[in-house]
């Protein structure tokens, strides 16, 4: 007889309570909060989202004014994404409790308050390497319109205006000149005022330009003429076109005073373009020469008052105008370009130190290697951010229902978010995901 012990069955360990987390080990020392960044006067963050979900934690507010922009966001954003919409002034600044970086998504600031930025520890960024084929692009094609008329040919053969012979062909296109020979000149030669000068030289332009900032002999590297005064390139210039940034110093720079400075021209006057900034020009003055003839026909890619109100304004009845809505930068690869760049300028301040790994920080001056305490506001605060509200907006702000729990939605969920803005209620998307002077200005750069 067999007096073995009988095998036992092997006891199977429980595996419904797991001694270990599917999302592996927790990591040694503390858990960094991710901070908020929000986007403040637009819905649409599906490219910064993938830059900054792993470090921050994104929401837009679709604003227009800081009176719209919810309270959470100026309490607790660290950064801030804007397009040339909302403006930020020293008050508005004051507004903002925790913030530490502003990323103007375009190369123009001149709606920002850089001073009482710095002053209040505040780095501003934009983005000054974008579009410059696109505005060089868009400023040709208007010189080109300007002097060939094809847009207002195209819109008499739009109207069904008939033009037969000779004679109704050249009163239809009065105006119409040869560019060979024509002198251009450019204020502010900086990217777009650079690639300008080249697409120029192509069609036959003699190319002059005017800029205080920049060294001798970059007119000899690129063939073309550099004069010293405004008054000699307005003298000297067929066609002048606008390319330098909008400060205190040149607001206005064609005026009534600068106008008549403008070269007579073969015919009527000389044209202008302005791809720039629309404080640039005085609009008054503008339409009394254009009504004049002291300049031949104008193009405006930008305005004072944004969006333009054709129907309204100094320019509603000026002839020999083309207005195009502050598009000159606009194209798919332009504009995903210029969004990739001012996330990664987020993500370089949230991953280091403010401003020194800041690549395009315009007021640096106001921030020394060691900051003051009281100013710089440093580090980032203590709030942190679940990843269900990467992307989101909160309920718009209701100063009757403010203790209300705030609305947060998943990145994921395909239903509408309500925007961080308090006036505008229209539920939107979902948009993405998040992640950690004029002093001397650069006076060639367009600013979008």
């Amino acid at each position: 007889m067999d007096k073995r012990r009988p095998v036992q069955p092997i006891k199977k360990p429980r595996i419904d309570t797991p001694t270990m987390s599917i999302r592996g080990p927790i990591p040694n020392g503390p858990m960094h909060p991710r901070p908020l960044v929000a986007l403040l006067d637009g819905r649409d963050c599906s490219i910064e989202m993938p830059i900054l979900k792993d470090v921050a934690t994104v929401a837009f507010c679709d604003a227009q004014s800081t009176t719209e922009i919810h309270e959470k966001v100026l309490n607790e954003a660290v950064g801030a994404l804007m397009w040339h919409t909302i403006t930020l002034t020293k008050e508005d600044l004051e507004k903002f409790k925790s913030l530490r970086v502003i990323v103007r998504i375009g190369s123009g600031y001149d709606n920002i308050d850089v001073k009482a930025a710095g002053e209040m520890g505040i780095a501003v960024c934009n983005v000054p390497g974008y579009g410059v084929e696109e505005v060089a692009d868009s400023t040709m094609c208007l010189i080109l319109n300007l002097y060939r008329r094809t847009y207002w040919l195209a819109n008499m053969v739009k109207e069904g205006k008939k033009i037969n012979g000779p004679e109704q062909l050249r009163d239809a296109a009065q105006g119409s000149a040869r560019i060979r020979g024509d002198t251009l000149g450019i204020v502010g030669l900086g990217r777009v005022g650079t690639a300008v000068a080249i697409r120029a030289k192509v069609f036959g332009f003699n190319v002059i330009f005017y800029d205080p900032y920049l060294a001798d002999g970059i007119e000899k590297s690129l063939g073309i003429t550099r004069v010293y005064t405004l008054q000699e390139l307005l003298f000297q210039s067929d066609c002048v076109s606008l390319h330098c940034n909008l400060n205190e110093h040149n607001h206005h720079l064609i005026n009534d005073y600068t106008i008549k400075q403008m070269r007579p021209g073969k015919y009527e006057g000389a044209f202008l373009i302005n791809t720039a900034r629309g404080g640039l020009v005085d609009e008054h003055a503008l339409a009394s020469a254009l009504k004049d003839g002291r300049i031949r026909a104008c193009a405006l890619d930008v305005h004072e008052n944004e969006p333009l109100n054709s129907l309204s304004g100094p320019l509603k009845d000026a002839p020999n105008l083309i207005c195009t809505p502050h598009a000159s930068f606009y194209s798919e690869q332009s504009v995903t370009e210029l969004r990739e760049m001012a996330a990664g300028e987020i993500r370089r301040a949230i991953l280091g130190r403010i401003p020194d790994s800041l690549r395009n920080c315009v007021n640096k001056e106001y921030f020394t290697p060691t900051p003051n305490p009281g100013s710089v506001r440093y580090p980032f605060p203590p709030t942190g951010y679940p990843d269900s509200m990467n992307g989101a907006g909160y309920p718009a702000f209701n100063p009757a229902a403010a203790a209300a729990a705030m609305g947060v939605h998943s990145t994921t969920d395909t239903h509408s978010v309500v925007p961080l803005s308090t006036a505008h209620t229209t539920a939107h998307s979902t948009l993405a995901e998040a992640g950690n002077h004029m002093a001397k200005a650069e006076s060639s750069e367009v600013v979008h």
